[in-house]
């Protein structure tokens, strides 16, 4: 019975260390991930499209301002990425989900 409960125990432990390491890693990725495209905030929209391409999509939001939607999958996870552009065609914002 000792040995059950010490398996049991053990077992609990490793799960919830491997998930506290995935999260870490996941942290650190997003980290990265903001850093890099971050960068394009405050710039011309001409330098992103330079960099990334043209977008899958892109939309006029409740403010006025163009927002390009960039769409990638990695291991099968879909990535987006958007980047808010004022009227002038400076990029004022950036978000991304589910990209690693």
């Amino acid at each position: 019975m000792k040995i059950r409960i010490i398996i049991v125990l053990f077992t609990f432990f490793i799960l919830v260390s491997g998930c506290q390491t995935i999260k870490k890693k996941s942290d650190e990725v997003a980290a990265k991930e903001n850093e890099r495209f971050g960068l394009f905030v405050g710039q011309q929209v001409n330098e992103l499209k330079l960099e990334l391409g043209a977008a899958n999509e892109d939309f006029i939001n409740e403010l006025g301002n163009e927002v390009l939607v960039y769409k990638t999958k990695k291991y099968g996870i879909p990535c987006e990425r958007k980047f808010e552009v004022n009227t002038s065609g400076t990029i004022v914002g950036f978000t991304s989900s589910g990209c690693i």
